[in-house]
């Protein structure tokens, strides 16, 4: 609780022994519809270019990156976040076929902070209307607050209204939008600011479990409930 120090100003809550997170580390991640991989060119760009190909330049457009247009430029692109020491970049592998439909990262790393965003996120069609983008945004949630971190961000363009819609579908809470925040595609970007607390996050996670669980989907894979339902 926020109390009054020896100079009779109000401070915020202590924070028992805070040392910092944990290093997030380059390791798989297993959920029921899919699996987060460490991303690697090799085992991955021939399956991103085909997913990414059933869609068009529509799916880019709040993205820094553009559609690639072979699997060499898929291979250079992939290697760029591979080798990123600023990320830490995974493969969305769906459990089904063991190929890759999509592409997200840890980013914005401050773990003296307690603080990372989920970003990157590049799901492909094969993803649209599917419990993976679901399962894959929570395997990050509880992988990261696992390893102690007190705080999840997720930023989209401001225009991007989907983006800002999924995201509190999941239990984000707007913050509220850094105005021209960068200039990305040669236009303007407000950035729309959204988290999760480690607070909130048993809450949200007992939410995410409910609707992810088997008795959620029928047998063609459709939910049942929605997700607001478990809330």
């Amino acid at each position: 609780m926020p109390e009054i120090n020896q100079h009779g100003q109000i401070v915020n809550d202590i924070v028992p022994d805070w040392k910092g997170a944990r290093v997030l580390t380059r390791t798989p991640l297993n959920g029921r519809f899919c699996r987060l991989e460490p991303l690697d060119a090799h085992r991955h760009a021939a399956d991103l270019f085909e997913a990414y190909a059933l869609g068009d330049d529509s799916d880019w457009t709040w993205l820094a990156s553009t559609q690639p247009e072979s699997v060499e430029a898929t291979t250079h692109w992939v290697i760029v976040k591979a080798m990123d020491d600023e990320l830490v970049p995974y493969a969305v592998i769906d459990l089904r076929t063991e190929r890759a439909v999509g592409l997200v990262s840890y980013m914005a790393n401050e773990r003296q902070l307690g603080s990372v965003e989920i970003g990157h996120v590049t799901w492909s069609r094969k993803m649209k209307n599917t419990a993976m983008g679901t399962e894959a945004v929570w395997l990050l949630l509880k992988n990261a607050f696992e390893h102690g971190y007190r705080r999840l961000e997720w930023k989209c363009d401001s225009m991007n209204i989907a983006s800002r819609r999924a995201a509190e579908r999941l239990g984000f809470t707007w913050e509220g939008c850094l105005r021209q925040k960068l200039v990305r595609k040669g236009r303007t970007r407000d950035s729309d600011m959204l988290s999760i607390i480690d607070g909130e996050w048993p809450e949200r996670d007992a939410s995410l479990r409910a609707w992810l669980a088997v008795e959620n989907f029928d047998g063609e894979g459709r939910q049942i409930q929605r997700l607001e339902a478990f809330r």
